[in-house]
């Protein structure tokens, strides 16, 4: 088996890399992260890539085409806060540099990491394309408002999984294009916000992981295009 993994350096990302190395003694693993980092199980190859460089995405997919088909794409990336601040409370506090920052990094990457990789899943054998959404970014479980950009830049890649998977399923008949929600999980995207949540529903990183290769393995191509929760429940849109 063969997996591709986004983001291997966040807490998620290093998480579902070690939880798949423990499942699969087999599995390659090809784990790209824009900052350097160490490979820490083995037969992982860890690759810097500047994600929001799509020259280098298109680069980057082109040399794993000698490689051969990917059985797991998984694109761990995102963000919630940091250069652009904290997510908004109040329409007051929108700014156009926000949108475009937190949409870049939760929409955009992720619709590009697609675009240039999905092509490697196999055409005749069950493929997985598994990108970290939310259930924040459901319209119809929306009753709190507030977080705009977060809240509308993971409702868009809910939509982008959406079409890529009515899409990939015409070549690849049995393809699997799903987003996963988490959960709370104990990482620095959660630190600011993890005292309001009961301290039961903050997991660890290889516990979400755990949860959520689960998910992945169960899931079938009648599944694809739709968002789960780590517990595998459906998310509304």
């Amino acid at each position: 088996m063969r997996a591709v993994m986004f983001g291997a350096g966040g807490a998620i990302g290093n998480a579902l890399a070690h939880e798949l190395a423990a499942r699969h003694e087999a599995v390659e693993l090809v784990l790209f992260n824009r900052r350097p980092v160490a490979a820490k199980v083995a037969g992982q190859s860890v690759r810097q890539l500047d994600m929001q460089d799509e020259r280098k995405l298109a680069l980057a997919a082109q040399e794993l085409q000698t490689v051969g088909e990917v059985d797991f794409l998984i694109i761990a990336v995102g963000a919630l806060h940091g250069v652009a601040g904290q997510p908004e409370k109040a329409l007051a506090e929108l700014s156009a540099e926000k949108l475009k920052w937190i949409y870049e990094a939760n929409m955009v990457v992720p619709a590009l990491l697609m675009k240039h990789f999905a092509p490697l899943l196999p055409r005749e054998r069950r493929g997985v394309i598994a990108a970290l959404s939310a259930r924040i970014g459901s319209i119809s479980d929306n009753q709190l408002g507030g977080w705009y950009s977060y809240r509308c830049a993971k409702a868009a890649l809910n939509m982008f999984i959406r079409c890529a998977a009515i899409e990939l399923r015409r070549k690849h008949k049995s393809s699997i294009v799903v987003g996963l929600h988490p959960g709370t999980v104990a990482s620095a995207l959660s630190a600011p916000f993890q005292q309001r949540i009961a301290p039961e529903m903050v997991f660890a990183p290889a516990q979400s992981a755990k949860k959520l290769v689960e998910v992945l393995e169960h899931l079938e191509p009648a599944d694809s295009g739709c968002c789960f929760a780590y517990d595998g429940k459906v998310i509304a849109p």
